[in-house]
């Protein structure tokens, strides 16, 4: 008897996968036959989905909720689509675009639908990737032409600082030592008595 496999992927341990989950079950994808990693989708190299590979034989159907749970860029989603279907000669079905399920339609004009949609949707998904990458990265140089500042705020030197300073400089104490006095990382102490001989030497940074 063909089994029915499910396959759930989030992109950090911080998202929540119920609704992927919910939708597998309702399908139904038995419980034990679900599979899911919580990793970033820029590479195959994941343990669960490589389980499932192991696991699906011909005939067998594969279940997903969208097609980017496969991959996260154009060729990769095709490549993986073309080795489950062609190679594994397995099913799938996307829960989300009912025109990808290749159960149905075995003939050559129901796999060339499947095909093109599938492109056409891969194709679509990456270049939305790539608009909003755009996007974000104009917002930004236009947030900087105002004069927006990015990036962590520059921790302002105290006034014991000059103090503490003096003390490391004469090998009174250690660079951890005078970090620790200051309440600072001692990486920070560091940047700041470079800036110090820095400036006593003339040197613009």
């Amino acid at each position: 008897m063909n089994e029915i496999y499910g396959y759930v992927r989030v992109s950090s341990k911080d998202q929540n996968e119920d609704r992927q989950l919910i939708a597998l079950s309702e399908f139904p994808v038995p419980k034990k036959n679900i599979y899911m990693d919580k990793l970033s989708g820029k590479d195959f190299n994941r343990p669960q989905y490589k389980r499932l590979l192991n696991k699906i034989e011909e005939e067998d159907v594969l279940v997903i909720k969208s097609i980017d749970r496969l991959g996260r860029n154009y060729s990769e989603i095709l490549d993986q689509w073309r080795y489950l279907t062609k190679n594994r000669k397995a099913y799938i079905v996307v829960l989300d675009m009912p025109l990808l399920d290749t159960r149905k339609n075995h003939d050559l004009m129901g796999t060339l639908i499947a095909d093109i949609v599938l492109q056409l949707l891969s194709y679509v998904a990456e270049t939305e990737r790539d608009n909003i990458r755009q996007r974000q990265a104009e917002g930004i140089a236009a947030a900087k032409k105002r004069g927006v500042k990015f990036g962590r705020p520059v921790k302002k030197i105290p006034m014991d600082f000059y103090r503490v300073y003096n003390r490391w400089k004469n090998n009174k104490i250690s660079g951890r030592e005078a970090a620790r006095l200051l309440g600072v990382a001692y990486n920070t102490f560091i940047k700041w008595a470079t800036y110090m001989e820095n400036e006593s030497k003339g040197i613009k940074k």
